[in-house]
């Protein structure tokens, strides 16, 4: 899971180095890499490209697509490690839907939980000095499709090979990305399309030791060390982009992280406590 927030990290910080260029071709050169890659691995593995249950799979793929849009667009009003740390707030959205959506029941002190990071944002809102409010909407309204990705993964479960959920991902969002590009295109000089090429690359690390991590391991020991990757983030803003942050926004930030970090806990130690009864 280090090895996928680092290389989550690697690539954000890209995206961020190439934010002159238009939203819509970032994502295109993003999800063309990795698609690249995840294609050759399932043919290599006989493994079927469009899976079982289609409608899930491409209603994962655009909620994943719009999600990578606003997330990049956000990163030209918002400072990096701002943005990602907002858009970790996507199990508040989940926890929220579980519960009104699909009729889920939460206890008080997982509401508490989430007071905790929902102040946070508030924090990080209010004193990030880099942190317009149109950045802030298109950074939540990402974490908003986030939260639904991660709803109908759930819905997907095990029904279909990673890869191929990875896949469909890639593929809606190359095509989004390539559809947008008509809007503006910015031609990238050599080392800038190196640049672009290894947004894919990072991308598919990301996601593969991300998945691998899940396979190994319990999802409640690996899911918190998923917020090192705002660790890097805020690292890569301080000391490669010179962005400025507040005592009051690492606070924030830090309630952030820590309400969900409770959460995954607590979560995990109820499933224990049923599996004993």
């Amino acid at each position: 899971m280090i090895w996928s927030t680092l290389s989550f990290s690697v690539m954000t910080g890209l995206v961020k180095y190439l934010v002159h260029f238009p939203t819509f071709e970032l994502v295109f050169f993003r999800s063309l890499g990795t698609l690249l890659i995840t294609t050759t691995m399932l043919r290599s593995k006989r493994v079927s490209l469009w899976g079982n249950n289609r409608f899930l799979l491409i209603s994962r793929g655009l909620a994943g697509a719009i999600s990578m849009v606003l997330f990049f667009s956000a990163l030209h009003f918002i400072s990096i490690g701002s943005a990602v740390t907002l858009r970790y707030t996507a199990p508040i959205f989940t926890a929220i839907f579980a519960v009104f959506v699909l009729k889920e029941k939460m206890r008080l002190v997982q509401w508490f939980f989430i007071l905790i990071s929902f102040s946070g944002v508030i924090l990080v809102k209010g004193f990030d000095p880099t942190l317009s409010y149109f950045g802030f909407f298109m950074i939540m309204l990402c974490s908003l499709f986030s939260a639904m990705v991660y709803l109908i993964i759930g819905k997907i479960g095990t029904s279909e090979h990673p890869l191929v959920i990875v896949n469909y991902f890639m593929l809606i969002a190359t095509l989004i990305g390539f559809a947008g590009s008509f809007i503006e295109w910015k031609y990238p000089n050599g080392f800038e399309l190196l640049l672009l090429a290894a947004l894919g690359i990072f991308g598919f690390f990301g996601q593969y030791f991300m998945t691998k991590a899940f396979q190994i391991y319990p999802s409640h020991w690996v899911a918190p060390f998923k917020y090192v990757e705002v660790f890097f983030t805020l690292s890569l803003g301080l000391f490669v982009f010179n962005e400025p942050y507040s005592l009051l926004s690492f606070l924030g930030i830090f309630l952030i992280i820590f309400g969900l970090v409770l959460n995954v806990i607590y979560k995990a130690n109820i499933r224990g406590m049923k599996k004993i009864s």
